[in-house]
């Protein structure tokens, strides 16, 4: 899918002296993509602006694939966000007809300690999401595959899965071109105006005016905004490695293997998706970095416990190969909740981001939030305002 302005050189002999629009949004990440889409689909004249391209390789919102699940322990919020955002991927992908959501199923499951589980169940009810309940008995039944050393409990939610991430956020973008937006690939200046910015300069020296700016630029807020958010957005290194599957094994592939998180361990993964490999990465928040300049090499040392790891928990994959590794990065707030707010002394620039390593699946939701946000007033959540966002960190959002 080829976007617009992509191919570079007779594009940029284009972008000289200044454009206008009602909206210009920064970033062409899932939270940048989804709303230029959602303001476009609302009649909004839209400039969608991205310095590396939409779904890049040092990207948050980068890499093959992205868990979309349901379960968010009491956190009501956040589970009817990703229902409402998982209706929207799958009338999008209906209507683009691109398949990028695998229904695999999402497996959680937890040891002695399963408030968590129990939580998440009384939320799923009350959201009405289909699930299964497992003890460990049924577990061992359904997943011989799977070593359940001190598991005693699983939740199952049959219609949740995968979204292929780089691929899903190019078709939003494409799709937002379609419905009008303009999209440039191309760096710009930091505002600097106070109270209200009239425009920016993009690298090709064209200045960009606009009656809003929305910057959606995942871990390089702290680095446009280091007065502001600097303290507040905390990007941390995320390493993330792929094991061979046994050649004709199919006990690690979908249906017979889903989408998984190990609650207390705070790791997941996925099947084997598209002959790639088990993925399996740790959830604990990595070394902070910067995202323009941090090695995309995986360590040795996280190298050594994935490797234990997988031995532990899917003995037959103990001498498997590592056949691919990503090195990404989460952008954490304070607690792990959005940041989707106003700039405090520009009254027309909005910040949208902190996916805090669980955002990707809420991109839709987020776009839609966002635009209501712009264009009708409409009432913020105070717990994505920048007023609860902390210097240090207290994650409360898994």
């Amino acid at each position: 899918m080829e976007l617009p302005e992509m191919n570079g050189k007779d594009e940029r002999t284009k972008m000289s002296g200044q454009k206008t629009c009602d909206v210009a949004v920064i970033g062409a990440g899932v939270f940048g993509a989804w709303t230029a889409w959602h303001l476009a689909k609302r009649g909004k004249r839209v400039l969608l602006l991205e310095a590396y391209g939409p779904g890049h390789s040092r990207a948050s919102s980068g890499g093959e694939s992205r868990i979309i699940r349901m379960g968010y322990g009491a956190d009501e919020l956040y589970t009817r966000w990703s229902q409402r955002s998982l209706g929207q991927w799958k009338e999008f992908f209906a209507k683009t007809r691109q398949p990028l959501f695998l229904e695999t199923g999402v497996l959680w499951m937890a040891g002695k300690n399963d408030a968590r589980l129990r939580e998440t169940a009384a939320t799923l009810k009350r959201c009405g999401v289909v699930f299964e309940e497992y003890d460990r008995a049924a577990l061992e039944k359904k997943y011989p595959q799977i070593a359940l050393e001190e598991i005693q409990k699983g939740i199952f939610e049959p219609h949740s899965g995968v979204l292929m991430a780089r691929r899903a956020v190019a078709a939003v973008v494409e799709d937002a071109v379609r419905l009008g937006v303009e999209y440039r690939c191309t760096q710009v200046s930091n505002p600097r105006e106070a109270r209200k910015v009239e425009h920016i300069t993009t690298s090709q020296g064209e200045r960009i005016v606009a009656g809003q700016f929305v910057f959606a630029c995942g871990a390089w807020l702290g680095k446009i905004f280091p007065d502001v958010l600097g303290a507040r957005i905390f990007p941390s290194r995320q390493e993330v490695f792929f094991f061979g599957i046994p050649a004709g094994e199919t006990r690690f592939a979908p249906p017979s293997l889903p989408t998984w998180l190990f609650q207390e361990d705070l790791v997941y993964g996925m099947p084997d998706i598209e002959s790639r490999g088990l993925k399996i990465a740790f959830d604990e928040h990595g070394e902070r970095v910067d995202p323009d300049t941090q090695s995309r090499i995986v360590s040795p040392e996280m190298t050594k416990a994935v490797r234990e790891y997988v031995a532990r928990r899917f003995p037959a994959l103990r001498d498997a190969p590592i056949v691919e590794t990503r090195v990404c990065q989460y952008e954490n707030t304070s607690s792990g909740d959005f940041l989707i707010d106003r700039h405090p002394e520009m009254e027309n620039v909005w910040f949208a981001g902190g996916g805090s390593g669980h955002g990707f699946k809420h991109g839709p939701a987020v776009g839609e939030y966002l635009a209501g946000q712009i264009l009708d007033g409409a009432q913020s959540a105070p717990r994505f305002s920048l007023d609860t966002k902390e210097t240090t960190q207290n994650r409360a959002v898994y």
